[in-house]
Protein backbone atom coordinates (compact mmCIF):
# COMPACT_ATOMS: atom_id res chain seq x y z
CA UNK A 1 0.00 0.00 0.00
CA UNK A 2 1.59 3.28 -1.12
CA UNK A 3 2.17 6.09 1.37
CA UNK A 4 0.06 8.65 -0.25
CA UNK A 5 -3.19 6.44 -0.27
CA UNK A 6 -4.85 9.14 1.86
CA UNK A 7 -3.70 12.19 0.20
CA UNK A 8 -5.62 14.61 -2.04
CA UNK A 9 -4.44 14.40 -5.75
CA UNK A 10 -6.22 15.75 -8.54
CA UNK A 11 -6.71 13.75 -11.59
CA UNK A 12 -6.62 14.77 -15.20
CA UNK A 13 -9.62 16.62 -16.09
CA UNK A 14 -10.41 17.18 -20.15
CA UNK A 15 -13.89 18.35 -19.84
CA UNK A 16 -13.85 21.49 -21.79
CA UNK A 17 -17.69 22.34 -20.92
CA UNK A 18 -18.02 26.21 -20.03
CA UNK A 19 -14.00 26.95 -20.46
CA UNK A 20 -13.71 29.40 -22.48
CA UNK A 21 -10.30 29.00 -24.92
CA UNK A 22 -7.87 31.90 -26.24
CA UNK A 23 -5.73 30.60 -29.52
CA UNK A 24 -3.06 32.70 -31.55
CA UNK A 25 -1.56 31.17 -34.05
CA UNK A 26 1.04 32.53 -36.28
CA UNK A 27 0.28 32.92 -40.18
CA UNK A 28 4.21 32.42 -40.83
CA UNK A 29 4.58 28.67 -42.08
CA UNK A 30 0.71 28.87 -42.58
CA UNK A 31 0.49 25.61 -43.83
CA UNK A 32 1.30 24.02 -40.49
CA UNK A 33 -0.84 26.42 -38.94
CA UNK A 34 -3.71 25.62 -39.88
CA UNK A 35 -2.97 21.91 -39.26
CA UNK A 36 -2.18 22.73 -35.77
CA UNK A 37 -5.20 24.49 -35.71
CA UNK A 38 -7.75 21.86 -37.17
CA UNK A 39 -6.60 19.21 -34.62
CA UNK A 40 -6.79 21.84 -31.64
CA UNK A 41 -10.20 23.01 -32.42
CA UNK A 42 -11.31 19.81 -33.31
CA UNK A 43 -9.78 17.98 -29.85
CA UNK A 44 -11.38 20.70 -27.98
CA UNK A 45 -14.93 20.58 -29.15
CA UNK A 46 -14.51 16.78 -28.74
CA UNK A 47 -13.81 17.49 -25.23
CA UNK A 48 -17.34 20.11 -24.66
CA UNK A 49 -15.57 23.23 -25.67
CA UNK A 50 -18.04 25.31 -27.53
CA UNK A 51 -17.57 27.01 -30.91
CA UNK A 52 -18.78 30.28 -28.97
CA UNK A 53 -16.55 29.76 -26.26
CA UNK A 54 -12.91 29.87 -28.62
CA UNK A 55 -11.48 33.05 -30.00
CA UNK A 56 -8.91 32.88 -32.25
CA UNK A 57 -5.86 35.68 -33.24
CA UNK A 58 -3.50 35.12 -36.00
CA UNK A 59 -0.17 37.32 -36.03
CA UNK A 60 2.36 37.74 -38.30
CA UNK A 61 5.02 35.43 -36.94
CA UNK A 62 6.19 33.19 -33.61
CA UNK A 63 7.62 36.31 -31.75
CA UNK A 64 4.13 38.19 -31.91
CA UNK A 65 2.79 35.38 -30.09
CA UNK A 66 3.22 36.01 -26.87
CA UNK A 67 2.60 39.72 -26.89
CA UNK A 68 -1.34 39.01 -28.29
CA UNK A 69 -1.56 36.03 -25.77
CA UNK A 70 -0.97 38.84 -22.61
CA UNK A 71 -2.95 40.75 -24.27
CA UNK A 72 -5.87 37.86 -23.87
CA UNK A 73 -4.46 37.04 -20.55
CA UNK A 74 -4.86 40.18 -19.66
CA UNK A 75 -8.27 40.54 -20.38
CA UNK A 76 -9.88 37.96 -17.33
CA UNK A 77 -12.25 36.65 -20.39
CA UNK A 78 -10.30 33.18 -20.78
CA UNK A 79 -9.86 29.82 -18.52
CA UNK A 80 -6.64 28.79 -20.75
CA UNK A 81 -4.33 30.12 -23.64
CA UNK A 82 -2.91 28.27 -26.44
CA UNK A 83 0.03 29.05 -28.90
CA UNK A 84 0.09 27.64 -32.35
CA UNK A 85 2.77 27.84 -35.08
CA UNK A 86 5.67 26.53 -36.61
CA UNK A 87 9.34 27.41 -36.38
CA UNK A 88 11.13 25.85 -39.22
CA UNK A 89 15.08 25.79 -39.33
CA UNK A 90 16.30 27.65 -41.76
CA UNK A 91 20.33 28.20 -42.81
CA UNK A 92 20.66 30.93 -40.62
CA UNK A 93 20.94 31.70 -36.49
CA UNK A 94 17.17 32.92 -36.56
CA UNK A 95 16.10 29.58 -36.20
CA UNK A 96 17.32 29.24 -32.35
CA UNK A 97 16.31 32.93 -31.57
CA UNK A 98 12.91 32.74 -32.65
CA UNK A 99 12.41 29.30 -31.05
CA UNK A 100 13.80 30.23 -27.83
CA UNK A 101 12.30 33.63 -27.51
CA UNK A 102 9.04 32.77 -28.92
CA UNK A 103 9.18 29.35 -25.72
CA UNK A 104 10.46 32.02 -23.30
CA UNK A 105 7.88 34.61 -23.88
CA UNK A 106 4.87 32.39 -23.49
CA UNK A 107 6.53 31.37 -20.10
CA UNK A 108 6.92 35.04 -18.98
CA UNK A 109 3.47 35.21 -19.79
CA UNK A 110 2.16 32.18 -18.06
CA UNK A 111 3.84 32.96 -14.59
CA UNK A 112 3.20 36.59 -14.92
CA UNK A 113 -0.75 36.68 -15.03
CA UNK A 114 -1.27 33.05 -14.04
CA UNK A 115 -3.36 32.04 -16.96
CA UNK A 116 -2.18 28.25 -18.35
CA UNK A 117 -0.84 28.84 -21.61
CA UNK A 118 -0.10 25.45 -23.84
CA UNK A 119 2.65 25.93 -26.39
CA UNK A 120 1.80 24.08 -29.49
CA UNK A 121 4.81 25.78 -31.10
CA UNK A 122 6.47 23.20 -33.12
CA UNK A 123 10.17 23.60 -33.86
CA UNK A 124 11.49 21.51 -36.21
CA UNK A 125 14.65 21.35 -38.96
CA UNK A 126 12.18 21.07 -41.91
CA UNK A 127 8.24 20.84 -43.42
CA UNK A 128 8.79 17.22 -43.56
CA UNK A 129 9.07 16.83 -39.24
CA UNK A 130 6.13 19.49 -39.15
CA UNK A 131 3.76 18.13 -41.27
CA UNK A 132 4.06 15.04 -39.58
CA UNK A 133 3.68 16.62 -35.58
CA UNK A 134 1.31 19.14 -36.43
CA UNK A 135 -2.14 17.04 -35.65
CA UNK A 136 -0.65 15.54 -32.64
CA UNK A 137 1.24 18.62 -31.49
CA UNK A 138 -2.75 20.05 -32.45
CA UNK A 139 -4.21 17.72 -29.92
CA UNK A 140 -1.78 17.64 -27.77
CA UNK A 141 -1.82 21.66 -27.36
CA UNK A 142 -5.73 20.97 -26.78
CA UNK A 143 -5.04 18.57 -23.77
CA UNK A 144 -2.91 20.62 -21.80
CA UNK A 145 -4.78 23.98 -22.24
CA UNK A 146 -8.12 21.88 -20.80
CA UNK A 147 -6.45 20.11 -17.98
CA UNK A 148 -4.58 22.75 -16.95
CA UNK A 149 -7.52 25.22 -17.09
CA UNK A 150 -8.86 22.76 -14.77
CA UNK A 151 -6.59 22.08 -12.45
CA UNK A 152 -6.38 25.73 -11.76
CA UNK A 153 -9.72 25.72 -11.09
CA UNK A 154 -9.78 22.83 -8.48
CA UNK A 155 -6.64 24.02 -6.90
CA UNK A 156 -8.84 27.73 -6.50
CA UNK A 157 -11.92 25.75 -4.56
CA UNK A 158 -9.51 23.31 -2.26
CA UNK A 159 -9.31 24.46 1.00
CA UNK A 160 -6.71 22.33 2.54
Amino acid sequence: MPYYDNILEFEPNLDGADLRIGIVMSRFNIDIGEGLLSACTAELKKNGVQDSNILLATVPGALEIPLALKRMAVSDQFDALIALGAVIRGDTYHFEVVANESARGLMMVQIDVEIPIANGILTTDNDDQAIARMSQKGIEAAHAALEMANLQMRIDEIAL
